[in-house]
């Protein structure tokens, strides 16, 4: 049984020990949380075929191939029926913390876990793609493009027709979009052919925004 990374418990004594706490605890509160008798026999089932098929795995007499292979079948069958079980049965009613904690499970929390303000530079080149577009490429000038932090990009923009006055800094741009892809396509409308695009990008990560990248500009075909 490979490593889980959630709720499950990894070790396979721990993930009995966590269906028969379910089985204790759900059977005394089956009417509060409508489970029905079925769901418990066969929680019940599953847990015995996988203690079972466990201990003959274990047994130097009775270990075999054979008998690996059909623990982790059980053992699948029972971490499968018991994702099942949760979903239906323990995410609809109000369980209090002490439910969940007797069932081996953490409790909600209530309370968001505010993201983190990203401090990554990203710089935007771009790219001919057509009439009355232009595509937008990312690059990271700085920082980790794998942290959580760096969740997508705010790519502002403004347009200079001839003879008017480019912006001077990012600041001055009052038109953007969100992106998560760090290659993306801007369609201009026909009337904005001839008029220069100046662009800059942020990291955003849930509203928060990070440094300004560098002011560039591109001809509108």
């Amino acid at each position: 049984m490979s490593k889980s990374t959630d709720w499950l418990p990894s070790g396979r004594d721990s993930v009995l020990a966590m269906a028969g706490d379910w089985i204790s605890v759900c059977t005394g509160r089956k009417t509060d949380w409508n489970i029905p008798d079925s769901a418990i026999t066969e929680l019940t089932t599953l847990r015995g075929a996988a203690a079972a098929a466990l201990e003959t795995a274990k047994n130097e007499t009775t270990r075999t191939p054979v008998a690996t292979a059909q623990c982790k079948e059980a053992f699948d069958a029972l971490c499968a029926f018991m994702r099942d079980f949760k979903r239906r049965y323990f995410l609809t009613p109000p369980l209090a913390d002490s439910d969940y904690i007797a069932l081996g499970l953490k409790p909600h929390d209530t309370v968001p876990t505010p993201g983190k303000v990203p401090t990554a530079h990203v710089a935007a080149e771009t790219f001919l793609v057509g009439r009355h577009e232009l595509g937008i490429r990312i690059t990271y000038a700085d920082g980790d493009p794998k942290d959580k932090a760096n969740k997508g990009f705010r790519i502002w923009y403004g347009l200079t027709a001839p003879g008017e006055t480019p912006p001077a800094g990012p600041g001055e741009l009052r038109r953007s979009f969100y992106t998560q892809r760090r290659k993306d396509l801007i369609e201009f409308e026909f009337g904005d052919s001839g008029k220069t695009a100046s662009f800059a990008v942020q990291v955003e990560n849930d509203g928060k925004k990070g440094p300004w990248g560098p002011l560039v500009s591109a001809l509108i075909p």
